[in-house]
């Protein structure tokens, strides 16, 4: 009799083991078929390799910033405004670099473009995590207020496009191949350090109980501080992408890109709670965002006014996948059998 229930148990246990899996990784299945929906229904959008391309390039700024998101997200935390940092950082560099009768023009060397924006970015985040670990400001409110705020600047700062940028400061995202490289580089690097270093395990940690992360010996307001830092540098340098890939600083620049960012994440298997997803997951989640975008882009059925309302049901349709695989893991691990 013990041998039979071993055996069951083996059985039962292994199978829990594919399910929890396949919870973990449900993003490729789901890349998969809307691929195939896309061949079939938008099959412009996939047409040959120079669309495939367009695709990945268009997909890049918003892949930075949902790496962004899913760092805070696996920390336990959020960010609502790695997409006005993004905006803001670009029009405030654009406007020190531009050559436009409303530019400020105080300098057309490219380097200081990068350094500019990368810092503006990464002071913006600084200022983030010090408000939330040192001040004790909740994260929705703290980066809710900064949304509104750089939104705002962002609009202060001008109402046209900026244009005139330095040759290299455009070329950096409007080169197709070297922005998608980034892309890439970003998610390896990224993945790896989640992996395989303390800092990852120290953000996991954080992300499932910042009390037992701190009994643990982890500087838990420093690590915030450095998550969010991180955050608002990814979103600079999405932000610089957006630049090049546009050709220019548009007004609107960064606006809207928070809901999609959160949508990649969540879709990717990145907790919402924190502590628990995969950077690779997450990069899943950029593809299958940005596709459904092209789709949508090239598609005769679905108008110009209706894509915002579609990309809506797409966000409703996140969170409802999410809290389906979350209902059946914790259902799973509830049973015992892992």
């Amino acid at each position: 009799m013990s041998t039979e229930q071993g055996f069951l148990g083996r059985t039962f246990g292994d199978r829990d083991d594919v399910i929890l899996t396949l919870l973990d990784n449900m993003i490729w299945p789901i890349l998969a078929i809307v691929i195939l929906g896309v061949l079939v229904f938008v099959p412009q959008t996939l047409r040959n390799t120079n669309a495939i391309r367009l695709v990945l390039w268009a997909a890049v700024p918003i892949g930075l910033l949902v790496l962004a998101e899913s760092l805070c997200l696996l920390s336990g935390h959020f960010d609502l405004s790695i997409g006005s940092i993004a905006g803001f950082s670009a029009m405030f560099t654009g406007m020190l670099l531009g050559t436009c009768p409303s530019c400020w023009g105080v300098t057309t060397n490219p380097w200081a473009g990068f350094g500019i924006i990368l810092v503006t970015g990464s002071l913006i985040g600084l200022v983030n995590g010090i408000m939330i670990a040192k001040v004790g400001l909740n994260p929705f409110l703290q980066t809710l207020a900064f949304l509104i705020i750089f939104e705002g600047a962002k609009t202060a700062m001008q109402t046209q496009p900026v244009t005139g940028l330095p040759r290299l400061y455009v070329d950096v995202g409007g080169t197709p191949e070297f922005a998608i490289g980034v892309l890439l580089f970003a998610f390896l690097v990224f993945g790896l350090i989640m992996r395989f270093t303390t800092f990852g395990q120290a953000v996991y940690a954080l992300g499932s109980s910042e009390k037992s992360a701190r009994e643990v010996g982890i500087d838990t307001e420093r690590l915030i501080i450095v998550v969010y830092t991180i955050s608002g540098l990814l979103a600079a340098i999405a932000g610089l992408m957006l630049t090049g890939f546009v050709g220019v600083v548009p007004p609107l620049i960064g606006e809207g890109l928070v809901f999609q960012a959160f949508a990649g994440a969540v879709i990717g298997g990145i907790s919402l709670f924190g502590g628990r997803g995969k950077i690779t997951g997450a990069l899943g989640g950029v593809v299958l965002i940005q596709l459904v975008q092209s789709a949508l882009n090239n598609s005769p059925v679905v108008g110009a006014t209706q894509i915002q309302m579609v990309n809506g049901f797409v966000l409703l349709a996140a969170i409802l996948l999410y809290s389906t695989q979350a209902k059946l893991r914790a259902r799973i691990l509830a049973s015992g059998a892992v």
